[in-house]
């Protein structure tokens, strides 16, 4: 039986019951028809956001730069993927950072460098599921000055909580 199936059912049950104040089936039924709008408050979560594509165009070899921020503050997320494209780079030293605040503080929270040469275009940052109450930094720093000004792609997926 789907939620608002159930939902419907206890509402009828209770729009009969609603003449008989002290009846306890009454009062059940009322608490029943919150539990099944909580429960579908949070069953409507598990579709997820719709996802999140961009791309940004920075001075990748001048200095580290923002490819996205993803969540907000205060604002509890699950983030599910993070795949960057960096097929239009040509640094061998391509250096992938995120940063999120860790009591308080903005840290860094992982660093990997790749090679244009040796890694797929597309890379998986995020392949599982990170929870976030906060913003998640995802910035990017290339080795080679041809690199300034080239497009890096972002595909990302979250699910509220």
């Amino acid at each position: 039986m789907s939620l608002l199936i159930g939902w419907s059912m206890l509402s009828a049950i209770k729009a009969k019951t609603d003449n008989l104040p002290d009846d306890p089936a009454s009062q059940l039924l009322t608490a029943s028809a919150a539990q099944v709008a909580d429960i579908e408050s949070q069953t409507d979560k598990l579709t997820g956001e719709a996802p999140v594509t961009g791309s940004a165009t920075q001075s990748w070899q001048t200095a580290e730069a923002e490819v996205v921020s993803i969540g907000a503050a205060n604002t509890r997320y699950k983030v599910h993927d993070l795949s960057l494209n960096i097929s239009a780079l040509t640094g061998t030293a391509i250096t992938v950072r995120l940063y999120k605040k860790v009591n308080g503080v903005e840290r860094k929270v992982y660093e990997q460098v790749f090679n244009i040469n040796n890694d797929p275009p597309g890379l998986p940052i995020i392949n599982g599921t990170w929870a976030l109450h906060d913003v998640l930094k995802v910035t990017l720093q290339s080795n080679r000055i041809a690199d300034n000004g080239k497009a890096v792609d972002y595909d990302y997926m979250l699910e509220a909580m």
